[in-house]
């Protein structure tokens, strides 16, 4: 049996024998790394340890220690979850049951269940974890599969066509109860700590509404009961800060069921803070050396089809029907794009082309996945499109890296990096897949970014770099990408005349420093709990008069700080109560004055921290804000600073 090569995660290739699997690497490195082994990362995929690995792979070995542990335990979670509502009700059938980010969910049917069934399934759950049933991998023929699940149509259907070149196929069972999975699971059910069964909703099979409703159960696992009481106290917080609940305190936001699902219209103060998000984005475009540019809202599917959307997307399009002419409205804006550039004649010289737009877009996401501005059918992408020489690939993207990190440094989110490869469907040949991924890897190791690879989550036309943001709470959202494109270009026959007065074709490279408006809004919202920075909050400043003698001083102090949103507090209210109420409104600075300050010419400030400082120049006080909002400080600090 001849050996092959696997190339571990510190770059170093390894020898093992051909058939090897992941657990065969892992003792081939050592004894104990053998022995803790509980899965493996192949080419980025979590697969079980009994999992094989191929000439040329890239292992991860996976012990309780790794990160990708906890999604592991989770998805043992989910199947005990499953046996305990088979005990319970044993007419239950089981569809599909994945870990999720923040821990698993299970769909179901043939049971009505809702959240006062919780404890006793949870009570359940736990005697199964109790009673640390070893969880083991079994292999069936095909055929002995289909006649164990015959009388579950949705194992059917997986066995039909998700695993239908699979023979043998897998199963995992702990007791006397069994799953049909992929796996990988932990050793045994009593390596969960600590689980919780959070909420319940429903889903259609495989996502479309056209096919049969299930009941979703949502829950989590941990390792520790310390860690579960943490999460929930977070879940908790996060509860407070929804977006949703903020958008309606705040006035921000508005989704309509009358107007559409999906569809959110923003109040003044929603709109206020979109804008500077825009005059942001645009600002680091035009510094970048980005022309604007529009588009339309639709197109004929002619431009659909000629740029592969019609194909790879048309599930997800809003068509219609104009004068026997079919349109739809745009779900990306880089078809529109590459025909602004194949409008004109380039030159080697004139590349890089960079075009920006906030392109507003639209796409039929399934009903029962709209939730608030995290997923919508109508939303505005912050999208620029390159037109690069291929020898200007490396530094084009560079760029838009230090860009996209900016934003992460401005917004204080912290980032994670990962590179998403070709999706199952897709265009382009093989070649062109692998030249572009190698690109995008050889620059994310050329910034020494640590990533993870995300396999088939590329867009249908090239692989991408996605960033995510980590809030104030430590989720993870997603947000700006870069993508490289070598299939629209061709698909466009997209020209420059090159040194050698030759046509050669460019590469597009699409990219979004935010991701969308909608969600980078809905993760500021979240991270900053309301409170957003001087410069992106929609009431900058409230002037609070103490009494009604003081309101004409009140509106002077307002008109010396000219240029920021101000308002002043007329209403019957003590000052106290005023203070108040400026503090829930998320107002960063307060405005204190009364006969003291009128007859000084001088003001108190309050900010939104409770902190005061008493006999303020109004023009120290601009100066400031000025300064605090131009810099684009994420919290007020003129009391901080004068101290």
């Amino acid at each position: 049996m001849s050996d092959i090569a696997v190339t571990l995660p510190d770059g170093s290739e390894l020898s093992v024998p051909e058939g090897s699997s992941v657990e065969d690497v892992a003792y081939e490195i050592g004894p104990g790394l053998g022995s803790d082994t509980v899965a493996g990362v192949v080419d980025g995929e979590l697969v079980d340890r009994a999992a094989p690995v191929h000439d040329g792979a890239r292992v991860e070995i996976v012990t309780d220690q790794s990160d990708e542990y906890l999604q592991v335990l989770r998805h043992s979670a989910a199947h005990v979850f499953a046996q305990a509502l088979q005990r319970l009700y044993p007419e239950a059938q089981l569809a599909i049951g994945p870990p999720t980010d923040e821990g698993f969910y299970y769909d179901v049917t043939g049971v009505d269940l809702d959240e006062d069934d919780f404890p006793e399934l949870e009570a359940e759950m736990r005697d199964i974890v109790e009673a640390d049933y070893d969880i083991e991998r079994r292999e069936l023929p095909r055929e002995e599969a289909l006649d164990a699940y015959a009388d579950n149509r949705f194992k059917t259907e997986i066995l039909d066509e998700e695993a239908a070149g699979d023979d043998p196929v897998t199963v995992y069972e702990q007791d006397d109860w069994r799953d049909l999975c992929r796996g990988p699971h932990v050793e045994s059910t009593g390596a969960i700590g600590a689980v919780k069964l959070l909420s319940i909703s429903s889903a259609y099979w495989r996502g479309d509404e056209e096919n049969e409703q299930l009941t979703r159960v949502y829950g989590t696992a941990f390792e520790s009961e310390s860690e579960l009481e943490e999460y929930m106290e977070m879940r908790e917080e996060a509860a407070e800060r929804d977006h949703r609940k903020i958008g309606r305190e705040m006035d921000l936001f508005t989704i309509d069921e009358t107007a559409g699902p999906g569809l959110p219209l923003y109040q003044p103060a929603g709109k206020r803070i979109l804008s500077e998000l825009s005059d942001y984005a645009e600002s680091l475009n035009l510094a970048a050396g980005y022309d604007p540019v529009e588009t339309p809202h639709l197109f004929r599917t002619d431009l659909w089809k000629k740029s592969g959307h019609y194909d790879n997307y048309v599930d997800d399009m809003f068509l219609l029907d104009v004068n026997d002419e079919e349109y739809g409205l745009k779900p990306m804006n880089c078809p529109g794009h590459a025909t602004i550039f194949d409008d004109n004649s380039w030159s080697y010289r004139d590349l890089p082309v960079r075009y920006f737009e906030d392109g507003k877009v639209y796409r039929k996401e399934q009903r029962g996945e709209l939730s608030g501005l995290s997923r919508t059918w109508s939303f505005t992408i912050d999208d620029g499109h390159l037109f690069v020489r291929p020898d200007q690939i490396e530094s084009e993207i560079n760029r838009i890296i230090d860009d996209i990190l900016t934003v992460f440094e401005t917004f204080d989110l912290d980032a994670h990096v990962a590179l998403a490869t070709r999706p199952e469907k897709s265009v382009g040949s093989d070649e062109i897949w692998e030249q572009s991924e190698s690109q995008l890897e050889d620059v994310l190791d050329s910034q020494g970014m640590a990533y993870d690879i995300e396999p088939g989550d590329g867009a249908f036309y090239g692989p991408k770099i996605d960033f995510s943001f980590e809030d104030a709470l430590g989720r993870k959202w997603d947000g700006p990408t870069v993508q490289l494109d070598f299939n629209m270009p061709e698909r466009f026959d997209l020209t420059y005349t090159g040194e050698d007065n030759e046509d050669h074709q460019p590469v597009m490279i699409h990219r979004a420093l935010y991701g969308s408006y909608e969600r980078f809004f809905m993760v500021l919202i979240e991270h900053f709990d309301g409170h957003f920075p001087l410069w992106l909050a929609p009431e900058q400043v409230r002037v609070l008069p103490i009494s009604d003698d003081n309101l004409g001083y009140a509106h002077r102090v307002k008109n010396e700080l000219d240029g920021f949103r101000v308002e002043v507090e007329d209403r019957d209210m003590t000052v106290g109560r005023k203070i108040r109420a400026a503090h829930d409104d998320r107002v960063p600075y307060m405005v204190v004055v009364g006969d003291e300050e009128e007859a000084a010419g001088t003001v108190s400030v309050r900010d939104r921290f409770e902190d005061e400082r008493n006999g303020v120049d109004p023009s120290t006080f601009r100066a400031h804000l000025e300064a605090e909002r131009d810099e684009k400080r994420v919290e007020p600090d003129f009391v901080a600073r004068s101290e």
